[in-house]
């Protein structure tokens, strides 16, 4: 199967083209680019840059997510959960990172500081109406479905 090719442009020439950590990784390592480590006090978010921007294909999303090692090690995770990168934005990609820790950390330029998913979505005309279907669900919400 052919990969995807998906258009990247250097920003900053010290910035790292987005790896994958293995062959079958879902997520390519988005990487920092800053002229100086950057100190994300506990509780504090602040703006990483990747000093790259991408053409994401039309029909998908580059959707940003935490690495798992930076968020159990560290304590560092996007503070939106998970950013949404559209296919016409031309833009730096940056990463809004939040310190959940109780410590303050220091994020390297050249670090690993979170990963991208490009995936294909659904866009949908959303229609106005008076009733939907029924489900057997129904309206149930947040932890319906463990009730016996």
């Amino acid at each position: 199967m052919a990969n995807m090719r998906v258009n990247i442009k250097k920003l900053n020439e010290n910035a790292i083209v987005p790896t994958y950590g293995t062959e079958f990784s879902a997520g390519a390592d988005l990487y920092a680019c800053m002229e100086e480590a950057v100190t994300i006090n506990p509780g504090e978010t602040t703006l990483i840059h990747t000093g790259i921007a991408m053409e994401v294909p039309v029909g998908y999303a580059g959707l940003v997510y935490a690495r798992s090692g930076l968020a159990c090690k560290k304590g560092l995770a996007p503070a939106n959960k998970v950013g949404v990168v559209d296919a016409d934005y031309r833009g730096e990609i940056m990463v809004a990172l939040h310190n959940h820790s109780n410590e303050a950390v220091t994020v390297e330029s050249g670090e690993r500081v979170a990963q991208m998913v490009i995936a294909p979505f659904l866009a949908v005309d959303y229609n106005v109406v008076d009733e939907l279907t029924e489900t057997v669900r129904g309206e149930g919400g947040f932890g319906s479905t463990g009730r016996k």
